[in-house]
């Protein structure tokens, strides 16, 4: 469903890296209850229920590591993992709420812009579009805030399995034009499906390369 993008030896030693221990650390909800900015960090963002929690338990090959909610927006901390004791993944609040009020999800917003902001160790976002929608206005809003930010930043689809190859192509193709002159924007775009496996490897040789390569 992805171009060959890494060799195979670099596909194997980024299966290596995650099929190591993986724990969660904690959910910080203010910025000074962050841990210290000692190890490199990926982070992941998108809208309620595009699949976070699904793709991050899907890259370390667990089931319950990332938790997701069964109400839209419940993710109101920002959540460390850490893999082999040498890489974080990040789980930032969704946005795009539907169930909380304005306030409540302006003040988590504002804390994953914050996070984006003053993180020195952060190697880049992974931003998750859901593949059968497709860049939406709400996430231009978010687009903005990674521009602005000055974070390298990369789209992830979700759910590609949903969809005829054909049209995983297109949207592929589409996200890529869309984000062509947006300065932060990593150029490669690429398809997943954390239920059937697809994309994932390449998407751990993309987080093996901006943390450690």
């Amino acid at each position: 469903m992805t171009d060959p993008l890494y060799t195979e030896d670099e596909i194997e030693a980024a299966r290596v890296l995650f099929a190591q221990p993986v724990s969660f650390m904690m959910g910080a909800v203010r910025m000074d209850g962050l841990p210290p900015p000692v190890l490199p960090e990926v982070a992941f963002a998108g809208r309620s229920n595009v699949g976070k929690s699904s793709l991050i338990n899907g890259l370390v090959n667990q089931k319950h590591l990332a938790r997701a909610s069964n109400s839209p927006g419940r993710t109101r901390e920002i959540n460390f993992f850490v893999l082999a004791e040498q890489v974080r993944l990040v789980d930032l609040p969704g946005y795009g709420f539907a169930r909380v009020s304005k306030t409540v999800a302006d003040k988590f917003q504002d804390l994953g812009r914050a996070y984006l902001r003053g993180r020195p160790n952060l190697k880049r976002v992974y931003l998750l579009i859901d593949a059968r929608h497709g860049l939406k206005s709400v996430d231009g809003e978010a687009l903005d805030a990674l521009d602005t930010a000055a974070v390298s930043y990369q789209i992830v689809l979700t759910k590609a399995d949903k969809m005829k190859p054909a049209e995983v192509e297109a949207v592929v193709a589409q996200t890529v034009k869309a984000i062509a002159k947006r300065p932060a924007a990593f150029p490669r775009v690429l398809a997943t499906s954390s239920e059937k496996g697809h994309g994932l490897p390449e998407l751990r040789a993309e987080i093996s390369a901006a943390c450690l390569g």
